[in-house]
């Protein structure tokens, strides 16, 4: 393999970096919208999807007219791509908008970041790949830098929201994690790019019919800083950092890529802070850095 040059390694995690920090905006507008404007889960998430959704079918036309599909896919290809498309984008972005009116911005990035040892787990129980002794340390240190980050809710007592939250918080970081070890043999047929944009318009798809299905109030009776929030929501949280990301780890690879990742919780708390006024207390901070050492041994050891 060619040795990366020092510049090339550091356009790369400039990238990763940028990218990682514009998807840990996200949580965030989406608290604000939910404590200043009250719209609903899925009209929240429809907006996001719909203002995305334009760039993805032009990206989608522009590489279609750039590269030809591989002639290899096949029609259970195309099947398997919905499916991918429903589980990662869909799924995952439902369960995580829906537990955001329960948890925090800060929690709810930190549960999300659970999803590397999500995959190593299920790739261990479905794919039989062994998992190391190293990993099984990483997989305890991030479970417990979980716990840590509740102890201040145990001594108020633990809501039945909080737990609903986060148990569907969890479920959305369980779907991206399926979604990226399904996704392992579908992206070398289609291209990284290719099967961003079909999977992101699949779920598009399915979130609008979920909204007319749901019998929700029409997406254009709201007031403009919805449509600001979503329309930043879309283009700064959702498509930037998408290609951002993909084009970072081109140039440092995946393991690498995770490690510098891990700059998106400690930005989530950061901006949550800020902008929502979001208190972290000395146990919510020991338990960001625990889970991030945990998470930084995954991906170090997915290196090789």
């Amino acid at each position: 393999m060619e040795a990366k040059t020092p510049i090339k390694y550091i356009q790369g995690a400039l990238l990763v970096f940028a990218g990682a920090v514009l998807f840990a905006g996200k949580a965030v507008l989406v608290k604000y919208n939910y404590i200043h404007y009250h719209v609903d889960t899925v009209p929240l998430l429809a907006l996001r999807m719909g203002f995305a959704l334009p760039f993805y079918i032009i990206i989608l036309l522009i590489e279609k007219n750039k590269i030809p599909i591989n002639e290899s896919v096949k029609t259970k290809h195309w099947l398997w791509m919905l499916v991918m498309g429903i589980v990662g984008y869909y799924l995952a972005s439902l369960f995580d908008f829906w537990g955001l009116n329960y948890v925090t911005a800060g929690t709810e990035r930190l549960i999300l970041f659970l999803y590397p040892s999500l995959v190593l787990i299920i790739s261990a129980l479905f794919l039989k790949k062994k998992i190391l002794k190293i990993q099984y340390i990483a997989l305890l240190i991030t479970y417990l830098g979980i716990v840590c980050t509740f102890i201040p809710n145990l001594k108020m007592g633990l809501g039945s929201n909080l737990l609903f939250g986060s148990f569907l918080i969890f479920l959305s970081a369980l779907t991206y994690a399926i979604y990226l070890i399904g996704s392992g043999e579908l992206i070398p047929k289609f291209g990284t790019i290719r099967f961003t944009c079909y999977a992101m318009i699949t779920s598009t798809i399915v979130v609008l019919i979920h909204h007319v299905a749901a019998g929700n109030q029409s997406l254009f009776n709201y007031p403009k800083e919805v449509y600001y929030l979503s329309i930043t929501m879309a283009v700064m949280c959702t498509v930037i950092p998408s290609f951002l990301i993909s084009g970072g780890i081109k140039k440092v690879g995946s393991g690498n890529a995770s490690i510098i990742g891990s700059v998106g919780p400690i930005a989530t708390i950061i901006m949550a802070n800020v902008f929502l006024g979001e208190i972290l207390n000395r146990w919510q901070i020991a338990g960001t850095l625990i889970v991030l050492g945990g998470v930084f041994m995954i991906s170090w050891k997915g290196k090789s």
